[in-house]
């Protein structure tokens, strides 16, 4: 202070204050808080310093507030902050040393620098150097007796009745009446007056004296409420006598003028407009400046009344100050500012620390906690906005002057209101009337900011407010305003300079308030201020913490409002209020967030809360900062304490309640892949660690205490604690209660998992809610512009509030949109997937840098190969080892160098000392140890270094390569612990001699290089060592040494000093980079889709698991087992509702694991609650539960075995072995309680709930358990049948589902019956069998509809019954069940039909007699009752099939007897039946469809029997039936159904003779030669005997007949072959008559077909007639007996090209022989048909013709092969026949059958045959002549055979010579003759001589030797 008086609170501050620690000043025997300096000691800010601190960026994001009725409650009841009780102590920051720029002082608004709240001024009374001491911790809260409510203290603070006296506005004359003739002002005013004047001092000071006379003179003329200034005067030079008496007799006086507003001046007293306020006065009235200008009254008076106040002020005086400096910053009238408001807070700060009364502590923290509240307060007044009633409620400050003629101010401080309860959600300023809450109330009213700028704000620096104080309008010392300000016109300038409206300055105001708070939390403490909780340092960081925590909590709408803007006056840029104050929030967080004193800690974990919950958005790289580096590693560290882990485990609970911030959380971090950490992913495997970790002591049996609940709590009072230092955090409204937090390991444990839980509720009611709300992104966007999510501190749900209870935050609660980004999930989903990919390349690269690389750059992280892209990459990538970097780069491959030599010039060394240069070379990449990898690095350095700084003194490249190599060994050399003989500044120089082109550099360069290199260790940015942890040995000495100390503290001090250093620096480089303009990375995405959750719980749902099963396997306290299962049932919420199967398997299973039931004697009962869960996860969550139903439907199977093993009921173990242990009885009961009872009964009854997929799943796991549970006791007498019984519920209780679920449902179950039924435990049959009949005659109520099918498929089962469970007693239920169901449903069944005959038809293959006859019985009580039914239910095939294979049973001849008369029985019945509708006589019409539906299923049953029946007389029945019903009812049939019947029933059964595929049916060879023998045979002929009878109907598909007879001719079985032949004979000559000529082709057509086939052409294969050496003799292959097997021929008998083998010769000529015989056989056959006159006199001589070219190739085939007598040698020695093999026969009797027939054509007088006679001679006459003269060779000694064989032939040939005409007889006798002369000699028989008579007597008359005709 000027005038020679000293204020120990105004100590100057030294120009460059040391970094060791505060400075102090030894004033007196207290220690005295030096925060405010003197404006009398200018100290301007440095330019670095000012921008480290003050400069930050706007961010762009539209201004958001809740909405008006939050802000008119936090109005109305939450702003008025509490009487600040006790301050938690923080963490440690004694080791932190505040550099000159971090703790800066807070400057006075005309430029000069005043003692700001952040220097330390505590005086020490001992020493220069300050030993801050920690608080002692009884001193934290007030005892019960002293604690002082809040609302007591306005009581301690008297205050002047308030004023009524309407004040006069025209001239703002000054009454001193204080209500209309009240004089008690004047008196008031007078009292003080006189005091003073009758003082000692007024007789010593002239001026005293004289100014008191002139007031008091004033007063009685009554003119001083014009000149308040003259009026003042005495009071203020009263005040600098610092006479006790005359200071409180002046200070109450000035106290109750302010009430009275008596110090408002008018806007004529006050100053032209200034851009910045105006300076503070001096002590005697003047500038501290020596300017004109004199300072306001108001600047005056706050002057005056701060001087009081010194070390030594006694504590009365102390309390008036406070009261004066109160009533004045709280007035709504005379409004302080800036230099002025800084004062009087800092005053009253300082009389908090430097008082020792107890009350005036008390009151001093109380009056300081409304100061700054009021300031803050203020700021939310909107300055446009107009109160509701502006009689009763005070003036906006930015309204006309309070003092304008048309409105006077009415502004009134009324008495205070009577005391009241304090709460944690509502506490009252205290100090303040009703209207002053009015005053907050409306001020929050309306809380939109006028936008002071047309445009967007560009970031800039904040304004240089500690320096040069914020450019404003220019207000007078009233706080007025002038008049007509208008906030909606452009507002006025000065030189540039913008003039502040009223709420510019109060944001200013709240800015430098705020500032200073922060700063003083920065202070660092040493180790006495630790320890002692008195000192000041300890207090006063409490205090600065609390107060900055409670700004936060009450005024969170004005950090994060857009519109709340600093102003620069130097440059006039804009700052948002957050972006000012960003730094130093950060900082405070910073250096008090690692501190080791709880308090501290406690505090600053509540700070961080505010800005997580409120300025998140804001403030998105500081708070990942500070989780990264601080509060994440702090509950990692095994140094840190339990309690700093369970607060800060408290905090990230609060956060977990809030879904919204936990998904942003995700969002910003997790999915960013510039955030260095998964901040989510990495809390919740923290927090589930915590939760799981082992107790390492449990031998304490000891109750732990209660976990403290996540909701805000009101700490209960301690009686231990004086109320001077009431300062704790709980005084704030939704902070937390740490009283019980971290008292032991299991607590904590609780508490993680807590935090645990909540997480997972917060993620149900964000994503399964949401999913209920639509997402519309459009209202999204709009309504993220409209406000800040400033969210429910207070408000938040106590931790065990159920998932119901946070559902309604789910809707719109929850969704409070932050700025306006919209979240795309997918967009954050291959955001997230990007993150996780580099997360993984950055590992590779890591581990191995070439793999790494390849990694990028096939995943596009790196853009192409080039040196330059990998090179970007690896110096911007964060993550990427710089050791790893370095080993990369330094590789020696060509492409690595290229990559280093991009990597060093992409960095900038322009303008840079070298060591700088070097240092930020080094800090890229860690230099690798090798020494040719470091020189080049060190050349390319050198390079680009001098190419980049032109002015160096480095002669070449070359200088500063091997500078740089050299600087690189000393700092080695110089901080290497191992180097024991350290270089000195002379060797190093020596070292470089001559480096510079053979010159020196100069010696001074390279001594700054030492010594820079000595002092600061080259070493990497991130390079925090490890704090070293306490190295004593073991032994005694140690023991001792460790006495006393707090090792883990220790451990945890050095640990935790370098992490706020890294946070500091990190802050430090992020503030650089957002004053550069970089935005990257720094978009706030607000969370609004529920799809989030999926990602979120899949990236931590190991954790969330490990963390829920752990506590609930180790703990039976059934509260944590509680808290578990409701995790359990939140996380099964999440992994049904998005159908994630992997973790929703993983959870149920977990949770079934937990029930014990298949262990229950070591069941518990938590096991019973785990049940318990488990039955309402089923009851939930049934329709997302999938394949997991199979483990809770297991669970509850175990459940009703478990209750009947405790009912006493013998249940057939699992597991054979010995009996297991049953449950306790208690438990036994609970089994059977009334939850577990009716849940298990729900899962059942409420399955028709499900949807139409879980049902499936639901009946698919109670099958599978069902199973399960059958096979597990099926060999009891009494098997489990629990779920089958459940199954059939439920097919009840589902029975009214659509037919498409219901079918499904049904393929299922049906299929577990099957196997139920077939059991091969009767019991299990029975009833599964009991159980389908009651759901089928259920389900047979229902009416179908025609065409659908689905009682045949629910009575399938039964089918499945009869034909696989060989129990005839099962059987013979199945056939008992169906009688009853015919018996009782009959007129309901409609498909159901099909299945019964299903059934029956099973049943007629079964071995026992009694379930044959039983079926055959009911079959013919069907087949007779019902047959209409059966009928109109398209069941009559299933009748007829069924009938057909009672027919084929083998063992019950009778039955099948009676089954073919039934059969046939059916023809008439059908024929009858009006169902069917078939005409009795053919129609033109298409009514194959008929025939085919009624006829044909008869018809295929005969055919069947025929085909497949064993006996052979059922056979003949049923073949005579076949062609009967044929034959009577043929006629009736179209033709297209006679097509079906042949090609269908007819020719298959003869299949057998194409295929041996048919030969299966035959069990042995001898039952098909007795089919092929009988019953085929027969068939045959009765088709020759069919087609005749029908030859008309049938004609067309005679081609189908003859291919048939072809197939049957050309069998190796001569038996076959005759009867084929026989019947085409017969056919033939039968229908000789109704053949038309193209049916006559086809049938020579088949005739050339059967020669060909039967040719033996293989007889000239040469490769038969090998020799085979060894071949055994001939063996005969012919079958023994008379057994007939077919054997269709070869074709054409091609042989292999190579020499067969001897059993494929012999094959071979086995089908030649019979191919011999076949060809001679249909040589017999056609020489019969044709001698037949009918037949040849019908056959048309072209179709004759092509039969004698067939028979004259095989005459000539066999003449050939006769004659080849080598040939037929040949083949008689390889074996073919005993004997010399010939053709005779068929070379005879072709030749016979052709000579007779050309013949008889020759001589046949039809036209036809007449006009075909030449082509006839043709083949006659050469034959002819070639067949006698063959026989004329013939010797009669060795072939009389051959002459026996021939003689007949010659014979006819000779008649047929003589019947020539005579004109023919000429023309051929030159041919004939000489033959015929030749038989002469020939022995001929009589006939034959008779005719060679006849020839030449004909011969002779036509030579005329005879006379006569021939």
């Amino acid at each position: 202070m000027e005038g020679g008086q000293t204020d120990p609170v105004e100590v100057p501050l030294p120009t460059s204050p040391p970094v060791d620690g505060p400075i102090v000043k030894r004033l007196g025997d207290h220690h005295v808080s030096p925060d405010i300096q003197s404006q009398t000691d200018p100290l301007p800010m440095n330019s670095s310093s000012t921008s480290s601190e003050e400069n930050g960026h706007l961010q762009e994001s539209q201004p958001s507030y809740l909405a008006q009725n939050e802000h008119q409650k936090a109005g109305s009841e939450a702003q008025p902050i509490p009487n600040v009780d006790d301050i938690p102590a923080p963490t440690p920051q004694s080791l932190v040393k505040p550099t000159t720029d971090v703790v800066a002082s807070l400057e006075h608004a005309d430029g000069s620098t005043i003692s700001e709240l952040s220097q330390e001024t505590s005086v020490a009374p001992e020493s220069q150097v300050a030993t801050t001491t920690t608080i002692a911790p009884e001193i934290i809260a007030p005892s019960p007796s002293t604690r002082p409510v809040p609302s007591n203290i306005p009581h301690s603070i008297p205050t002047s009745p308030p004023p009524t006296t309407t004040q006069s506005s025209s001239n703002h004359k000054r009454s001193l009446t204080l209500s209309r003739g009240n004089t008690v002002s004047v008196v008031l005013i007078a009292s003080a007056l006189e005091t003073i004047a009758a003082s000692k001092d007024a007789k010593r000071s002239a001026p005293l004296r004289e100014s008191t006379q002139k007031a008091l003179e004033l007063i009685r003329n009554n003119q001083g409420g014009d000149r308040p200034r003259e009026i003042f005067e005495p009071l203020r030079l009263a005040c600098e006598t610092r006479n006790e008496k005359l200071m409180i007799a002046s200070l109450d006086c000035i106290s109750k003028l302010i009430s009275y507003s008596f110090f408002a001046e008018s806007p004529s007293a006050s100053i032209a407009q200034y851009t910045s306020p105006p300076p503070s006065p001096g002590p005697s009235g003047r500038t501290s400046s020596g300017s004109d200008n004199p300072p306001s009254l108001v600047d005056l008076v706050v002057h005056t009344i701060t001087s009081c106040h010194s070390e030594t002020t006694p504590e009365t005086v102390s309390l008036q100050i406070v009261k004066a400096l109160l009533s004045l910053v709280l007035s709504p009238t005379i409004l302080v500012h800036h230099s002025s408001l800084l004062k009087a807070v800092r005053t009253v700060y300082n009389v908090f620390l430097l008082s020792s009364d107890p009350v005036n502590q008390m009151v001093a923290q109380g009056g300081l906690t409304q100061m700054v509240h009021h300031v803050f307060t203020r700021c939310g007044m909107s300055p446009g906005a107009k109160p509701a009633n502006s009689s009763d409620l005070p003036r906006s400050p930015s309204q006309d002057s309070f003092a304008s003629s048309k409105h006077p101010s009415s502004f009134t401080l009324s008495s205070p209101p009577p005391p009241r309860p304090r709460s944690v959600a509502n506490s009252v300023v205290n100090g303040h009337g009703g209207e002053d809450r009015n005053v907050q109330a409306e001020a929050f009213m309306s809380t939109t900011s006028v936008n002071l700028h047309s445009e967007p704000l560009s970031p800039s620096h904040q304004s240089e407010a500690a320096t040069n104080g914020p450019s404003h309008r220019r207000q007078s010392s009233q706080g007025t305003t002038d008049e007509h300000e208008s906030l909606q016109s452009p507002l006025p300038t000065a030189n540039g300079h913008r003039f502040l409206t009223t709420h510019d300055m109060f944001v200013k105001d709240a800015f430098l308030v705020f500032r200073a708070l922060c700063k003083l939390t920065m202070k660092p403490l040493n180790n006495e201020s630790e320890r002692d909780m008195k000192s000041h340092a300890m207090r006063s960081k409490l205090l600065s913490l609390h107060l900055v925590l409670t700004v936060l909590n009450s005024h969170m709408p004005l950090f994060v409002d857009n519109n709340a803007i600093i102003y620069s006056n130097s440059s006039n840029e804009a700052t948002t209020f957050v972006q000012a104050i960003n730094q130093y929030l950060c900082l405070t967080l910073s250096r008090n967030a690692v501190s080791p004193v709880p308090q501290v800690f406690e505090i600053s974990v509540e700070i961080f809360w505010r800005v997580l919950s409120g300025m998140r958005t804001k403030l998105k790289k500081e708070i990942e900062v500070l989780f990264h580096e601080i509060f994440i590693p702090i509950l990692e560290m095994r140094t840190a304490t339990l309690k700093q882990k369970a607060i800060i485990l408290g905090m990230f609970s609060r956060l977990s309640q809030d879904p919204q911030a936990l998904v942003e959380i995700y969002l910003n971090y997790d999915c960013d892949s510039e955030a260095a950490d998964n901040i989510y992913e990495h809390l919740m495997n923290i927090i589930s660690k915590i939760g799981t970790v082992s107790s390492t002591n449990t031998s304490q049996k000891a109750p732990e205490p209660a976990s403290p609940a996540v909701a805000p709590q009101t700490r209960p009072p301690n009686t231990n604690i004086p109320p001077s230092l009431s300062t704790t955090a709980l005084s704030v409204s939704g902070s937390m209660d740490t009283t019980n937090m971290g008292l032991s390991e299991a607590q904590l444990r609780r508490q993680g998992l807590e935090c645990l839980v909540t997480v997972l509720r917060s993620l149900v009611s964000w994503g399964t809610q949401a999913g209920k709300i639509a997402d519309d992104a459009s209202t999204l966007v709009a309504s993220s512009r409209a406000g800040e999510d400033i969210r429910r501190d207070s408000m938040t749900p106590d931790a065990s509030a159920s998932v119901d209870k946070l559902a309604p935050e789910s809707g719109e609660g929850t969704r409070q949109p932050t700025p306006d980004f919209v979240d795309d999930p997918s967009k954050f989903e291959s955001a997230k997937q990007k993150k996780t990919t580099l997360l993984e390349g950055i590992k590779k690269f890591n581990f191995k840098p070439k793999r790494g690389i390849a990694f990028f750059t096939e995943t596009g992280f790196i853009p192409s190969k080039s040196p330059q892209d990998i090179a970007h990459f690896l110096l911007h990538t964060d993550g990427l080892n710089k050791a790893a970097i370095g080993e990369y780069l330094g590789e020696g491959d060509e492409e690595n160098i290229a990559i280093m030599h991009a990597f060093v010039d992409s960095l900038d060394f322009g303008n840079l000392p070298f060591v700088d240069a070097l240092r930020v070379f080094l800090q890229s990449f860690r230099l690798p140890g090798e020494a040719q990898k470091i020189d080049r690095y060190m050349l390319k350095f050198a390079e680009r270094y001098v190419a980049g700084n032109s002015q160096t003194v480095f002669a070449n490249a070359d200088a500063a390569y091997v500078l740089a190599y050299s600087t690189i060994m000393l700092n080695t050399d110089a901080h290497s612990p191992q180097v024991k003989h350290r270089m000195t500044k002379a060797d190093f120089i020596k070292n470089n001699r001559g480096i510079n082109d053979n010159a020196d550099l100069p010696e001074e360069f390279l001594s700054q290089i030492f010594d820079d290199i000595v002092n600061n260790e080259i070493r990497m940015k991130d390079e925090v060592e490890a704090a070293p942890t306490s190295a004593t040995g073991p032994g005694i000495a140690s023991a001792i040494a460790n006495v006393g100390r707090d090792l883990q503290k220790e451990a945890y001090v050095m640990q935790s000093s370098g992490m706020a250093n890294k946070t500091e620096a990190l802050f430090k480089t992020m503030m650089r980079t957002q004053r550069k303009g970089s935005k990257n990375g720094d978009q706030f995405f607000s969370a609004s889709h529920f799809v989030h959750v999926r990602p979120m719980f899949e990236v931590a749902w190991i954790p969330f698991l490990a963390g829920l099963s752990g506590p609930l396997q180790d703990t039976d306290d059934l509260e944590v087992v509680e808290l578990c299962l409701d995790g359990f049932k939140s996380a099964i919420r999440i992994v049904c509702f998005f159908d994630l199967e992997l973790e929703r398997n993983a959870f149920v299973t977990t949770l079934a694991k937990f029930t014990f039931l298949n262990n229950l004697g070591e069941m518990k009962t938590k096991n019973m609650e785990a049940i318990k869960t488990l039955l309402d996860v089923a009851v939930t969550e049934g329709n997302h539960l999938r394949g997991s139903w199979h483990e809770v439907l297991t669970c509850v199977s175990q459940l009703e075995r478990m209750q009947l093993i405790s009912s006493g009921v013998d249940v057939p173990e699992l597991k054979k072995g010995r009996p297991r242990k049953g449950p306790t009885e208690e438990l036994a009961n609970e089994s059977r309680s009334t939850h577990i009872t009716v849940a298990a009964d729900m899962v059942f009854s409420l399955s028709h709930f499900l949807s139409g997929t879980a049902i499936v799943d639901f009946v698919r796991a109670l099958s599978d358990v069902s199973w399960e549970e059958i096979q597990s006791s099926g060999l009891s007498q009494h098997p489990r049948l629990f779920s089958l019984q459940k199954l059939v519920e439920i097919s009840y209780y589902n029975m009214n589902r659509i037919r498409l679920e219901w079918s499904n449902l049904w393929d299922i179950l049906g299929e577990h019956f099957n196997q139920v039924c077939c059991h091969n435990n009767p019991h299990v049959g029975f009833f599964a069998l009991d159980s389908l009949r009651q759901l089928a005659m259920r389900f047979l109520e229902k009416e179908e509809l025609p065409r659908f099918e689905f009682q045949k498929d629910f009575l399938k089962p039964f089918e499945h019954t009869m034909r696989h469970n060989t129990n005839p007693d099962i059987r013979d239920m199945v056939l008992q069940c169906l009688q009853q169901m015919i018996q009782a449903r009959v007129q309901n069944i409609r498909s159901g039909w099909r299945t019964m005959f299903g059934v029956f038809q099973a049943a007629s293959r079964v071995v026992t007699e009694r379930i044959a006859n039983t079926a055959f019985e009911i079959v013919t009580r069907l087949n007779k009752d019902h047959f209409t039914e059966i009928v109109r239910n398209g069941a009559y095939t299933d009748l007829t099939v069924c009938i057909t294979d009672f027919c084929k049973v083998s063992k019950f001849q009778k039955i099948s007897l009676l089954a073919i008369g039934m059969l046939r029985g059916v023809i008439p019945v059908m024929l009858d039946c009006p169902e069917c509708r078939i005409p009795r006589e053919p129609t033109t019409g298409s009514t194959d469809d008929y025939f085919v539906e009624y006829w044909y299923p008869v018809l295929f049953g005969f055919y069947d029997i025929i085909m497949n029946a064993e006996d052979l007389e059922v056979r003949r029945l049923a073949l005579d039936s076949l062609f009967t019903s044929l034959k009577t009812y043929g006629h009736t049939y179209p033709v297209e159904f006679w097509e079906t019947i042949c090609k269908k029933l007819l020719f298959p059964i003869f299949s057998v003779l194409k295929s041996s595929q048919d030969l299966s049916r035959f069990q042995t060879q001898e039952d098909m030669s007795v089919w092929l023998s009988t019953t085929m045979i027969q068939a045959l002929r009765d088709l020759i005997d069919l087609y005749t009878f029908y030859f008309e109907t049938l004609e067309r598909f005679l081609d189908g007949l003859l291919d048939l007879l072809c197939v049957c001719i050309c069998q190796e079985n001569d038996t076959l072959s005759r009867i084929g032949t026989s019947c085409l004979q017969q056919l033939l000559e039968n229908n000789v008559q109704k053949l038309s000529p193209e049916r006559w082709e086809h049938v020579v057509t088949t005739f050339v077909k059967l020669f060909k086939t039967t040719t033996p052409h293989q007889l000239f294969d040469d490769t038969l007639r090998v020799e085979i050496e060894d071949h055994s003799p001939e063996l005969s292959e012919e079958p023994t007996g008379q057994t007939i097997l077919p054997a269709p021929l070869a074709p054409h008998g091609d042989s292999p090209s190579s020499a067969p083998s001897l059993s494929d010769r012999r094959r071979i000529f086995k089908q030649i022989i019979v191919k011999c015989v076949l060809q001679l056989l249909l040589i017999e056959t056609t020489n019969d048909l044709l001698r037949n006159e009918e037949v040849y006199k019908t056959t048309p001589p072209e179709q004759l013709l092509r039969l004698m070219g067939v028979l004259d190739h095989s005459y000539q085939f066999a003449r050939m092969f006769n004659e080849d007598k080598e040939l037929r040698t040949g083949l008689w020695k390889v074996g073919f026949m005993k004997h010399l093999p010939n053709l005779l026969k068929q070379e005879s009797s072709s030749a016979a059958t052709l000579v007779h027939i050309l013949l008889k054509m020759y001589y046949d007088p039809r036209p036809e045959h007449q006009g075909a006679r030449s082509q006839i001679a043709d083949r006659l006459l050469p034959l002819s002549l070639g067949v006698i003269q063959d026989f004329n060779k013939l010797r009669p000694d060795s072939q009389s055979k051959n002459i026996a064989a021939w003689t007949p032939v010659v014979e006819e040939i000779l008649d047929g010579f003589c019947r020539f005409d005579d004109k023919a007889f000429v023309r051929y006798l030159p041919a004939i003759y000489p033959l015929a002369a030749d038989l002469l000699v020939r022995d001929l028989t009589p006939e034959g001589r008779q005719s060679l008579k006849v020839y030449f007597i004909r011969v002779g008359y036509a030579q005329g030797i005879l006379e006569g005709s021939s």
